[in-house]
């Protein structure tokens, strides 16, 4: 996983921890909830297989699965992925503002976007600094990760 220099922090470690945040703020908002506010919900489906417990799924009820993560073990492909990916969360985010009410909620949930879009740039800027090192070397249609040989200065 990339580091960000300034930081220390691998991307993945990053984002368990928004993962953590969400549920924090799901658990937050479900934990009292009476029988009566289940099914005004329609919470029904998902309390009578999780009670009110953290199951990370998608709003459709979708479960998460390592499935979902998309690795072809290509840099330029995976960087494009990465990016595609901060920004499908972003667009969460910014639906889930749309329809919130609560302002701690909104506030958390904007510091999560804004953290979205900054590791939006930092995989931005990791392609632009492999494509322009691949450039230099006119190598073009090859996975760089697999075809390491191509790297190599010739004597």
């Amino acid at each position: 996983m990339p580091v960000f220099p300034h930081r220390g922090t691998s991307v993945g470690t990053e984002e368990l921890n928004h993962l953590e945040m969400i549920g924090a703020i799901v658990y937050q908002l479900t934990k009292n909830l009476t029988e009566e506010q289940v099914k005004a919900a329609g919470f029904e489906d998902y309390f009578v297989d999780h009670t009110t417990g953290i199951y990370p799924q998608s709003a459709s009820g979708v479960p998460w699965t390592a499935a979902g993560m998309q690795s072809k073990g290509d840099a330029i492909t995976d960087l494009h992925e990465n990016m595609a990916a901060e920004q499908k969360a972003r667009t969460t985010y910014d639906n889930i503002l749309r329809f919130c009410d609560d302002y701690e909620v909104k506030d958390a949930i904007r510091f999560l976007r804004a953290r979205e879009v900054v590791h939006y740039q930092r995989f931005g800027e990791n392609l632009r600094l492999l494509t322009d090192k691949l450039d230099e070397k006119n190598f073009y249609a090859f996975n760089p990760e697999f075809d390491k040989a191509c790297f190599k200065k010739k004597k």
